[in-house]
């Protein structure tokens, strides 16, 4: 019992603790809204058709802006970057709730909100892990992010599930509003933070263009990281965006339907919030060959369907999956926060982000194609095949090279230790850089 208040100690410093609470929170109203919009679409006669509309209304921006959210976040500082993020979407959810509630919920006003919705998140995604450097003691920076790998997976098992029944019993406005509140509660949290302000980059602001190429130099000097992004990249289109979309299909014939395929999901979030509370307190002697090896975990779920194995084989398949998520999520956030100098973690986490991520929607379209052509079972196959490979491919190439573990690379300024260092009176949350 002694090692669980150990390993906790990072909730120990109020700065972190007030951004975890209100970060969970938001977390988990946000994870019942895709079930209530999708709800939404189909009760208002959308169909099928309008229903992809409006979920790509909410991934395109994600996509194209996620670079200039990484800019925001290090020229803004990443407090008040998340502060519009956060007002932002709490309106957008807001407004949709009312629209539903005032019978104007059409495909192409529904598609509108969702437009902002996918802005804020662009804009917020990049300075998140910018802040925790701010306001998290080095050494507990991966408790840190595998604290918050936690909350994220807790709330994507719990929140949809509450969402059916909240959708069914009264409706997706509410639902839509209780988001809308679980965002004013982030907000209000991050509004309380006092966050120690980032080293600024050498000269003045150049530029947004000169700001992108800088970002662009600091992401590409780092074999380890467009290594390992590339390999992230490659995931999203041969592995995970195939799994996602066959997954189902083969849940319908074999894993009896939507049960089966809901129980191995719920089996993926478990195995990532158990991974995540394994690894609270675990400092890897080795992080990125960890980052790199453990990365073999996402063949399991895609290999287990292809050998057509019973649920409770695909269950533990993706439960590993799960604890692959978390362990190399975790470690590799806390690598760029600790590598990248401080004023250009934004803009390197929106080009990590966009790398990792870019080509998942091409890989959705293509699978069912495929599928047709050559089975299911066969695309799952290759799919779990490349991982292994890629993953043995990214060791060989970086070798047993690790990057410095005392710190931020040669050059960059160390994240401030917030047990320590002075809080200036009137911060307003960084002008200065700095999410992954």
């Amino acid at each position: 019992m002694k090692s669980v208040p150990r390993r906790l100690a990072v909730l120990r410093g109020r700065q972190f603790r007030l951004f975890f609470t209100g970060y969970a929170v938001s977390l988990f109203g946000s994870s019942t809204a895709s079930v209530a919009v999708a709800f939404a679409v189909l009760d208002g006669g959308g169909g099928g058709s309008g229903l992809g509309v409006v979920m790509a209304a909410r991934i395109v921006p994600v996509v194209l802006l996620l670079v200039l959210g990484g800019a925001a976040a290090d020229r803004l500082g990443p407090r008040r970057t998340m502060l519009g993020s956060d007002a932002l979407r709490c309106a957008t959810q807001a407004a949709t709730a009312a629209l539903l509630f005032a019978g104007h919920g059409g495909v192409w006003a529904l598609a509108a909100l969702m437009v902002l919705w996918g802005l804020g998140e662009a804009v917020f995604l990049p300075a998140l892990d910018a802040l925790l450097p701010r306001i998290v003691p080095a050494a507990d920076l991966a408790d840190a992010n595998a604290l918050s790998g936690i909350a994220r997976n807790g709330a994507a098992v719990a929140g949809p599930a509450l969402a059916g029944l909240l959708t069914a019993a009264a409706g997706p406005g509410w639902v839509l509003l209780l988001d809308a509140a679980s965002y004013a509660a982030g907000l209000a949290a991050l509004a309380l933070l006092h966050v120690p302000p980032g080293p600024a980059a050498d000269g003045s602001a150049p530029g947004l263009p000169a700001e992108l190429r800088d970002g662009w130099g600091e992401f590409r000097s780092r074999r380890w990281l467009w290594a390992s992004v590339l390999q992230g990249c490659l995931f999203n289109l041969l592995v995970w965006a195939p799994f996602l979309v066959l997954g189902p299909v083969l849940a319908r014939e074999h894993l009896g339907g939507a049960g089966g395929w809901g129980a191995v999901m719920g089996a993926y979030g478990a195995g990532a919030v158990l991974g995540g509370l394994v690894l609270l307190g675990r400092r890897p002697g080795r992080p990125l060959r960890t980052v790199l090896a453990v990365t073999a975990g996402w063949a399991l779920p895609s290999g287990a369907l292809a050998l057509g194995g019973p649920l409770p084989v695909v269950m533990a398949a993706a439960a590993g999956a799960g604890v692959t998520s978390i362990v190399s999520g975790s470690l590799f956030a806390t690598l760029v926060q600790r590598h990248v100098p401080p004023h250009a973690l934004g803009r390197v986490g929106g080009y990590v982000t966009l790398g990792a991520f870019a080509f998942g929607p091409v890989g959705l379209a293509l699978a069912g194609p495929l599928a047709s052509a050559v089975g299911a079972r066969t695309v799952l196959g290759w799919g779990a095949a490349w991982q292994l490979a890629s993953c043995a491919a990214v060791l060989a190439l970086l070798g047993r090279r690790e990057p410095a573990t005392a710190g931020p690379d040669p050059g960059t300024a160390p994240a401030p230790d917030v047990r320590t260092a002075p809080v200036p009176s009137g911060r307003d949350g960084g002008r200065g850089p700095s999410d992954r």
